[in-house]
C-alpha cells in the first residue's frame, strides 16, 4: 500500500491536480465566462459545491470516525495546530501589510490559515514516513469535520470587518451550502455508501471536476471585474517566500512540539504531516461561499500553498523513512548458542 500511494509523489515535481488548477487558472484568464453565460456558471458552481460536501457527508465512515477517539492526545495536537497556531500566525502576519503584502493577498493568507488539514497528502506522507497511518486518517476526517463549522466561524471573527464578504451572512450561507449537504450525506449513507465505495474512481473524477468548475468560475468573476490587476509578479514571489517561512515554522513546531509532548515516533510523523497541511479541497468550495466575487484573490494564496506543501512534504517523507532503524530479524536459539561457543572456544 506504502508504494502504491508513494509512486504518484515521485513521479513528477508538480501535482498532475495542480497542473490541472493552473490551466484552468489561465483558461479564465484568455477566455472567461460573461454576461448571461456567467450566470448559468455561477449557478453550477453553487450545484457543484454542495455536491461536494454531500459527497464527503456520503463518504465518512462515522464508525471509523468514532473508533479514532481512544487516540484523542493526537487528535487535539493536530486541532490545535489547524485552528489555533495557524490563525495565531496568520494574525502576525498583519504586520507585513501593506509594504511586503497588499491586503488582498494577505486576506488569501488569512484565510489559507483557517482551512481545516488535508487527509488525502498527509495520509500518503505519513505512509511513506512509516508514520500512524490509522493516526493520520481520524486526525484529517476529525480536522476536515471541525472546519466545516470552525473555518467559517473564524474567517466570519477575523476576516468580518476586512471587507472580504466574510460575515454573519456569509456564515449562514456556509450552513446552507455546505453543512446542510454534508449532514445530508451522512443521513443517506446507509443507502448510498455502497455504491459509492463501488465507484470510488469515478466520483473521485466528479470531486475533482467540481472543484476545477468553481476555480474557474470565480477566476473568471475575479478577470471580468479586473482584481487581477491589483497584484503583480513580484507580489506573488514575495506571497511564495512568505508561505514558505509560514510552512517551515508550522513544521518546526509539529516536529518538536510532539516530541516534547512526548509522542512516539509513528505519532510524531502522523501530527508532522496533518498539522501542517491544508486542505485545497476544502479550502476552495468555503472561499467561493465566504468571498463571492473575490474568492479568485482569497484562494491564490491556497493553492501556492498546497503545491509547497506537496514538495516540501515529498521530501520530509523520504527523509524520515530513512532515518527509521531497520529491526533485524530475531536469531534462532540454537544459532545463538553456537555462536557463543565458537566464541568462547577462540
Amino acid at each position: 500500500m506504502r508504494r502504491l500511494l508513494s509512486r504518484p509523489l515521485s513521479r513528477l515535481p508538480v501535482d498532475p491536480y495542480i497542473a490541472a488548477l493552473l490551466g484552468t487558472v489561465l483558461l479564465a484568464v484568455f477566455l472567461p465566462v460573461r454576461g448571461p453565460a456567467a450566470t448559468v456558471a455561477d449557478g453550477a458552481s453553487t450545484g457543484a459545491v454542495a455536491l461536494l460536501f454531500f459527497l464527503y457527508g456520503a463518504k465518512l465512515s462515522t464508525r471509523e470516525a468514532m473508533d479514532g477517539l481512544r487516540h484523542w492526545r493526537l487528535h487535539l495536537t493536530v486541532l490545535a495546530c489547524t485552528f489555533l497556531a495557524f490563525p495565531l500566525l496568520g494574525l502576525a502576519a498583519r504586520g507585513l501589510v501593506p509594504h511586503v503584502l497588499p491586503p488582498e493577498l494577505y486576506t488569501g493568507l488569512l484565510f489559507l490559515c483557517l482551512t481545516p488539514s488535508t487527509v488525502q497528502s498527509s495520509i500518503a506522507f505519513t505512509s511513506l514516513a512509516r508514520g500512524n497511518v490509522a493516526a493520520a486518517i481520524c486526525a484529517g476526517t476529525f480536522s476536515s469535520l471541525a472546519g466545516i463549522v470552525l473555518t467559517p466561524l473564524l474567517a466570519a471573527l477575523l476576516l468580518g470587518g476586512s471587507g472580504a464578504g466574510a460575515s454573519l451572512d456569509s456564515l449562514l450561507s456556509v450552513v446552507l451550502r455546505l453543512l446542510v449537504p454534508f449532514l445530508a450525506g451522512q443521513l443517506l449513507r446507509r443507502w448510498i455508501g455502497g455504491f459509492l465505495t463501488r465507484h470510488r474512481r469515478v466520483l473521485g473524477l466528479v470531486d475533482r471536476g467540481s472543484i476545477l468548475l468553481v476555480v474557474y468560475v470565480a477566476f473568471s468573476a475575479g478577470m471580468v471585474r479586473g482584481v487581477w490587476q491589483q497584484v503583480s509578479p513580484w507580489r506573488l514571489v514575495v506571497l511564495v517566500g512568505v508561505e514558505a517561512v509560514l510552512l517551515a515554522v508550522m513544521l518546526a513546531l509539529t516536529t518538536f512540539g510532539s516530541r516534547g509532548l512526548g509522542f512516539g515516533r509513528e505519532d510524531r510523523i502522523a501530527i508532522t504531516f496533518a498539522g501542517s497541511k491544508k486542505s485545497l479541497a476544502s479550502g476552495l468550495p468555503m472561499a467561493t461561499v465566504l468571498f463571492g466575487a473575490q474568492a479568485s484573490l482569497a484562494v491564490l494564496p491556497l493553492m501556492l500553498f498546497h503545491q509547497l506543501q506537496l514538495m516540501v512534504g515529498a521530501v520530509l517523507a523520504k527523509r524520515f523513512a530513512r532515518q527509521q532503524p531497520v529491526a533485524l530479524p530475531a536469531e534462532p536459539a540454537g544459532s545463538a548458542m553456537e555462536t557463543a561457543s565458537a566464541r568462547g572456544g577462540a
